[in-house]
């Protein structure tokens, strides 16, 4: 019998003879011809850093959202709460506004009767009690007065109605209030109606005008 006999297989996918003595690496190879490649493992470790990568950057634009979402909620709650805290201090405006005419009223009465020196001390004791009152309630709302006689002019806070020649006082220097002014918190309720100095008149020489004490004020 020869040594080396070969033997012709036929299958349906291939029909390549296949020698009987042939290598099993090359019969497995011929056998199996639609076996997927194997990756090695430097292309997997290659893989493994893509899908690394791209995680990474998903999870920086998440976290990059999270980070705008909470800055806008935590400025939209800041902005809210001022506003409360606004709605608060300013609901009653209107009302306290209103509510200076009767204190206008009142100190004008309280001066009238000091002028008048009028004997019914009880009626003034009476109209200073109220005003007394009064004030303690726009104390208790934060409306406070405008310091302005003796200060400089400031038009966000004083309204001038009238400018008077003074040798006691610089110029633009607050002389008088015809009408006072009142801050609410921050805000200004009513300018203060004010006369205002004017330079004229050298010191000494600025008649002597008769005026009634602001007793009460």
């Amino acid at each position: 019998m020869p040594e080396s006999k070969r033997i012709k297989i036929v299958t349906e996918a291939d029909d390549t003879p296949i020698a009987a003595d042939a290598a099993p690496e090359e019969a497995a190879a011929v056998d199996t011809p639609g076996k997927p490649h194997e990756p090695t493992a430097e292309e997997r470790l290659r893989e493994m850093e893509d899908r690394l990568a791209a995680k990474q950057k998903e999870y920086d634009e998440t976290h990059g959202k999270l980070l705008r979402v909470s800055a806008e909620f935590e400025n939209y709650r800041k902005r809210t709460a001022r506003e409360m805290d606004d709605f608060r201090k300013y609901a009653v405006q209107s009302l306290l506004k209103e509510m200076l005419s009767a204190v206008d009223h009142i100190e004008l009465a309280i001066q009238a009767a000091a002028c008048n020196c009028a004997e019914d001390k009880h009626l003034t004791e009476g109209l200073n009690l109220t005003l007394k009152e009064l004030l303690r309630i726009f104390e208790k709302f934060n409306v406070m007065p405008i310091e302005a006689v003796g200060r400089p002019f400031n038009p966000e806070f004083h309204e001038a109605i009238l400018r008077e020649e003074s040798g006691e006082f610089p110029e633009n220097t607050v002389l008088r209030e015809m009408q006072k002014g009142y801050m609410i918190g921050n805000r200004l309720l009513r300018p203060a109606l004010v006369v205002v100095a004017a330079p004229g008149v050298q010191p000494g020489n600025q008649p002597n005008t008769p005026r009634c004490s602001n007793t009460g004020q």
